[in-house]
């Protein structure tokens, strides 16, 4: 069985909304392996009255981004493409992360991330770790005017 590490950076994290999805094995094979936290600064950004977290691919502005890492099978990936309407709304790039257990092990990771934002995305406030249950944080008045809609079109 080929395997491939995915980070994931917002709902499908454990504790986190969409983690029951990853979880269900007739999506396919995924196994946690370490917290961790990306090499690089991105803008992780929260929009839409549906709390969804985007890493926009802007490298170098924003913050390092804390995570999870984890194996997945290529049915897991697959399923995880349609999930992430890849390659429409979201892109994938491997991106390099490092672990959080005190080692500077750095790992290859494939991250999926928002395709073309538009420029009034970069207004929102960057953050660098996305946690559903903190609802005062993210969802701020100025979070509602953007819709699904906009991100898309």
């Amino acid at each position: 069985m080929s395997l491939v590490r995915v980070f994931l950076y917002g709902t499908l994290k454990r504790g986190q909304p969409n983690y029951h999805w990853l979880t269900n094995p007739d999506h396919g094979y995924a196994k946690f392996i370490c917290d961790a936290i990306t090499v690089e600064k991105f803008p992780l950004i929260i929009a839409s009255r549906f709390n969804i977290p985007f890493l926009l691919n802007i490298p170098g502005k924003g913050h390092q981004i804390k995570g999870e890492v984890y194996e997945i099978d290529e049915k897991m990936l697959h399923n995880l493409d349609k999930l992430e309407d890849y390659p429409s709304l979201y892109g994938r790039e491997v991106k390099r992360v490092r672990k959080r257990d005190g080692t500077s092990e750095i790992m290859e990771c494939v991250t999926y991330y928002l395709k073309n934002p538009p420029e009034s995305l970069l207004k929102l406030e960057f953050l660098d770790e996305y946690l559903d249950s903190d609802e005062k944080k993210f969802k701020p008045e100025e979070y509602e005017e953007f819709t699904f809609d906009d991100l898309i079109n």
